[in-house]
């Protein structure tokens, strides 16, 4: 059972949309097709959607591209008395790329990771492959996509049909890969040694808390302030985001050995999750780094 599992990130899913863009390409077909179940989370999960349904990865990366700038057009300096961005233009792109398809109308078993909030626990968006309740289903693809991407201080909460609140699936599974094993075994019965995983992350970044010579930390360190735009960058989030996907592969590779497959790379700065200037340098790493696996990836898909 091939799973393809892509990581939580912002802007930087460019990253494994040049991957995924990469081997349509090369192989002539839509990269769903490839893979048994597909599970994505944040960025990922827009992702991973689009590949359930079958869309170009091309004309991701473009809507990428189109709406980069838009979504992450700030409304607040700090996030202190609301979200720093609107979730107006991320909800715009989601339904014009998942129009009014609910879970129950996928067919290839998807995967997303959210947290609902109301009830203060994981949560976990299925499509239609035989193990979700009727009104899970019938909630829209867009809006299981959105609570998944609703990072908290940057984005609203998502309104769930007025039933709770949800936000971004990161805060637990920014890297899905176990989460995607759990569906397999439990759900579909396979083996562990059956289980095959293709991971994406969304760049290694070292993010770097350089100790100061202050005894008192507080949000100016976790979350830096630029002077004078008075921007703040999202470093406690993405420190927290990457430790969980790291630590997740690494209990991945002890699990399923050479069946997991993981690509990332280390990032030559620190690239905040918002900041879309940043876009054409990630689709490019992205497509070298399908060049570097190049047989890797081949082998994994074919054999």
């Amino acid at each position: 059972m091939k799973l393809l599992c892509i990581d939580g990130g912002g802007v930087r899913g460019v990253f494994p949309i040049a991957i995924l863009q990469a081997i349509e390409e090369e192989y002539g077909k839509p990269v769903g097709d490839l893979f048994d179940l597909i599970a994505g989370t944040s960025t990922g999960a827009i992702i991973a959607a689009s590949a359930a349904l079958g869309k170009p990865m091309q004309e991701v990366m473009e809507s990428y591209q189109t709406y980069g700038e838009k979504i992450f057009d700030r409304k607040a300096k700090v996030g202190y008395f609301k979200s720093v961005y609107s979730d107006r233009y991320l909800r715009r792109l989601l339904k014009k790329a998942f129009h009014e398809f609910a879970l129950s109308d996928i067919r290839k078993p998807l995967v997303i990771p959210a947290v609902d909030i109301t009830h203060g626990k994981p949560y976990v968006h299925r499509s239609d492959y035989g193990f979700a309740e009727e009104e899970e289903l019938s909630i829209k693809l867009w809006d299981a996509v959105l609570s998944s991407c609703s990072a908290p201080i940057y984005f609203p909460p998502n309104n769930v049909n007025n039933q709770y609140l949800s936000i971004d699936g990161g805060l637990w599974a920014n890297n899905p890969s176990l989460v995607g094993v759990t569906e397999a075994l439990h759900h579909f019965k396979a083996d562990l040694a059956e289980i095959k995983i293709f991971s994406i992350g969304t760049g290694l970044q070292n993010i770097d808390f350089t100790k100061e010579q202050e005894s008192h930390w507080g949000i100016r360190q976790w979350l830096p302030f630029h002077f004078p735009s008075m921007k703040v960058t999202p470093k406690l989030l993405d420190l927290a985001m990457d430790l969980s996907s790291e630590s997740v592969s690494y209990h991945c590779r002890l699990l399923l050995g050479g069946h997991y497959l993981r690509l990332n790379k280390e990032l030559s700065q620190e690239i905040p999750f918002d900041d879309f200037t940043y876009m054409e340098e990630l689709a490019e790493l992205g497509r070298n780094v399908y060049q570097q696996n190049k047989k890797h990836i081949s082998a994994f898909l074919f054999r």
